[in-house]
């Protein structure tokens, strides 16, 4: 579904993505995860077009994106920002009603049934009731669900997700990843960026970890995210435990207590998969 291939890009003389390469299956939840700075924001806006690369290529749905006009990627590809703030006052619902922009055809614009599906996107993350208020009034992190509701409501068959629970309160941000899951159980892909180790530990099917050296892993989970890959960018500070079977990242200076266990990685934790390249 997703194959990006040897992207590079520079600000100016400074570089930021070097030789990127991967690719995304349809029907995957795949988390895009690494520390401020290394290029994670700048490879969605190269992938989507927002910004020329300086090399490399991005197919999505079997195309190259550079043969693809603006409105043809919008029926391939949403994309939530990780803010947006618009200069007028829009009602919720007619922010996730622009999501359904690249379905409308002719001269009869809007259907009764774009706006079914934006109040449903609305309701499925159970914030119907926002629907009539003025979207530039509220929340950060209200305006982060409604970008999501807009990303739904436009039905594409993939995803690009900027931090998308970065400004929500716990309950919030499972619901948005519960919602992912949901999302790519339906056959739609999802390239989601994250900080936190834990949410795509606990809910991405893969995990691609990058630094601003490049990818320095990819693979499931439970071989990406592990204190041998986490020293790599984070130096010493995370330790990984389990409650259960779900692996839990913390500090190591709250990990050190009596009886708690380290969790790190081993060689047989890398071989039951196959084609799986941790990078040094």
């Amino acid at each position: 579904m997703l194959h990006v291939k040897d992207i590079h890009f520079n600000y100016g003389d400074f570089p930021v993505l070097s030789g990127i390469s991967f690719s995304v299956n349809e029907g995957e939840l795949c988390g895009l995860f690494g520390p401020n700075g290394c290029g994670k924001t700048t490879l969605f806006k190269c992938c989507l077009k927002f910004l020329k690369s300086d090399r490399g290529s991005v197919h999505m749905a079997g195309k190259d994106t550079s043969k693809r006009s603006i409105e043809e990627l919008a029926k391939v590809v949403s994309y939530v920002p990780q803010e947006h703030k618009p200069p007028f006052p829009y009602l919720v619902r007619e922010v996730v009603l622009m999501g359904r922009t690249p379905h409308l055809g002719g001269i009869f614009g809007v259907k009764r049934r774009d706006k079914e599906i934006a109040i449903d996107a609305l309701e499925q993350l159970e914030i119907g009731d926002l629907a009539d208020r003025p979207y530039n009034q509220l929340s950060g992190g209200q305006r982060q669900m409604v970008l999501m509701a807009r990303a739904i409501a436009q039905d594409t068959p993939m995803m690009f997700l900027d931090e998308p629970t970065s400004a929500l309160d716990f309950q919030n941000q499972m619901k948005i990843w519960e919602t992912m899951k949901d999302i790519a159980a339906e056959g739609k892909t999802i390239l989601a960026c994250s900080h936190d180790p834990n949410h795509v530990a606990w809910f991405c099917d893969r995990v691609i970890v990058v630094s601003k050296d490049g990818i320095v892993a990819d693979g499931p989970p439970d071989v990406t995210i592990n204190e041998e890959v986490l020293d790599m960018i984070y130096s010493d500070t995370c330790s990984v435990r389990r409650s259960g079977d779900v692996r839990v990242v913390m500090p190591r200076s709250i990990a050190g207590e009596p009886g708690a266990r380290s969790y790190p990685a081993t060689e047989d934790s890398y071989s039951q998969y196959e084609n799986i390249e941790i990078k040094d």
